[in-house]
């Protein structure tokens, strides 16, 4: 009989022949995860907050992707220029990328509060140099790390075996951070704490390989005292994060905040001082409770008292209540749907006994029924929902994720839902100084068969506003109006439908899905303001 084999206490080969890869070699293929996750988390945080800051998603995300793709291209093409010290200049770069990026939402933040409103320009500049630079300093980190492999581990990797790994790694990287930053980063750390704490992760990428290559850094205490200081500085930040956002929110809206939070969606701000109480939503303003009554007796009751008597409504957006507690003015209304996308919003306008008292609690109604959901394909789903008036309160078309929401697709779908003797009226920016974007609607509204019926009212916060009805019959002047308004009456009406020279209509297209000439327009015409 044989004996029984010995033990062999020698590193295993793999089945491909290579041994298997030692702890260094983990943690550099790591490292290559995390600064994947780091370098992709300040590419959405620098979009996030120019959407955030100056509007129009779409537009910003596009530019800031592919200004920062570019930058990394740059990158990686000087990398070939990098010849000596690979771990040192990794180190250096790690600590450059965490600092200046983990730093980059808050320095952008503090900018825009400080920059007076009408400096765009320069924020734009601000903002695109600092996605360059980041952008470039990311573009280095992959080329890097492949070549530390190659020189340490150069019996284990082939090219072929090289970009395999460490590009499965990078992507990763990316694919987990791509879900957590709408998903848990934003939400609970905000966009200035994720930064920062992105930024630390680089940090200590650079620690480790400070750790780990220590006999092959010359001057290693002055690598260490560079990465010593990064920390510092970074950890200070994320402890005074708060106080950051504080202070560059209170210079920007120039009032006490009573709320300032997250959600999903947007950034949702609340002021309240001596001249009254003010909500914007990232950055811009919805409301203020010394003249939003003009603002919602316009809105909706044009539309409701031309009814006569409306059982069914629907209000579409108008998360914060006002439009409702106008409609339950009307004894005949037995029940409103309120389609609001952010639950946040409606909590926030049930629960906080301010904003409670501003909207009559018309949000804890028994006749109200809230949906948090995209108008756009609560529609779609409800085909046989009918409802007399339908009120549609949305932002303005500043964006193509709101610009879907006055076209002549989305109007259709508010025909369909609309009962024959209705009313829909929509909220449509300023005929005066947006005049093309106003009648962009109008010409949008009557192309899918509904009568369009434009006015427009005064209200001090925004200017001249503008309002139009949407119908399958013509709009009358109705005979009374609800006790208790403020700003509307019977005989005031009329004047609200007559338009002077400087706001009379003027050609214009129709807004469709496939064209978004809307926010274009939009953009073009309220850019000229700022």
């Amino acid at each position: 009989m044989p004996p029984d084999p010995q033990p062999d206490n020698t590193e295993s080969p793999l089945a491909d022949g290579r041994s298997r890869a030692s702890p260094a070699e983990v943690l550099l293929l790591a490292s290559v995860f995390i600064v994947a996750a780091c370098g992709l988390v300040y590419e959405l945080a620098a979009g996030a907050l120019a959407s955030y800051l100056l509007g129009d998603s779409v537009l910003q995300f596009s530019t800031i992707i592919g200004t920062y793709l570019f930058a990394m291209g740059l990158g990686s093409w000087l990398s070939r220029y990098v010849e000596q010290q690979l771990v040192a200049q990794f180190l250096k770069i790690e600590l450059m990328v965490g600092l200046i990026g983990g730093l980059m939402p808050a320095a952008l933040f503090a900018a825009h509060s400080l920059l007076p409103p009408s400096a765009v320009a320069p924020f734009r500049i601000l903002l695109y140099a600092l996605v360059l630079l980041v952008g470039a300093l990311v573009g280095l980190e992959i080329p890097l790390v492949m070549r530390i492999l190659k020189k340490q581990f150069s019996q284990r990797y082939g090219l072929k075996d090289l970009v395999s790994q460490v590009l499965t790694f990078d992507y990763l990287g990316a694919l987990v951070v791509a879900l957590a930053f709408p998903l848990l980063l934003v939400p609970h750390l905000g966009l200035v704490r994720t930064g920062l704490f992105f930024g630390l992760l680089n940090a200590l990428v650079a620690v480790w390989a400070l750790v780990m290559f220590r006999p092959q850094l010359p001057g290693w205490r002055a690598h260490a005292g560079a990465c010593a200081l990064v920390l510092a500085a970074l950890g200070a930040a994320m402890a005074g994060a708060d106080q950051l956002t504080t202070w560059a929110e209170d210079r920007f809206y120039g009032e006490h905040i009573i709320v300032r939070e997250s959600s999903d969606y947007q950034r949702v701000v609340v002021s309240s001082g001596q001249a009254g109480t003010r909500l914007f939503l990232n950055g811009n303003l919805q409301f203020d409770s010394k003249d939003e009554y003009r603002y919602h007796e316009a809105l909706v009751h044009p539309a409701m008292a031309a009814q006569g008597a409306p059982k069914r409504v629907l209000v579409l957006g108008g998360g914060d209540g006002m439009a409702v507690r106008e409609i339950l003015r009307y004894p005949s209304v037995q029940t409103v749907t309120l389609v609001e996308l952010d639950p946040h919003m409606t909590k926030l306008f049930s629960t906080m006994p301010l904003l409670r008292q501003l909207n009559h609690d018309s949000l804890l109604s028994p006749k109200l029924t809230i949906v948090n959901a995209d108008a756009f394909g609560w529609l779609e789903q409800h085909p046989a929902e009918m409802f007399d008036v339908i009120v549609i309160d949305f932002p303005d078309p500043s964006n193509f994720a709101l610009g879907k929401l006055y076209t002549a697709s989305f109007y259709a779908l508010v025909d369909q839902h609309l009962a024959a003797s209705g009313y829909a009226v929509v909220q449509t920016t300023s005929p005066l100084i947006a005049r093309r974007s106003f009648w962009t609607v109008a010409t949008t509204i009557e192309a899918v068969g509904l009568t369009a019926t434009p006015y427009h009212a005064h209200v001090p916060s925004f200017g001249e506003w503008g309002f139009i009805l949407a119908s399958r019959r013509p709009w009358h002047l109705p005979a009374a109006l609800p006790p208790g308004l403020r700003f509307l009456s019977v005989a005031d009406m009329p004047t609200l439908f007559n338009f002077p020279l400087d706001m009379a209509r003027v050609p214009t297209e129709v807004n469709r899905l496939s064209n978004q000439a809307l926010v274009y327009e939009f953009e073009a015409e309220w850019g000229k303001v700022h």
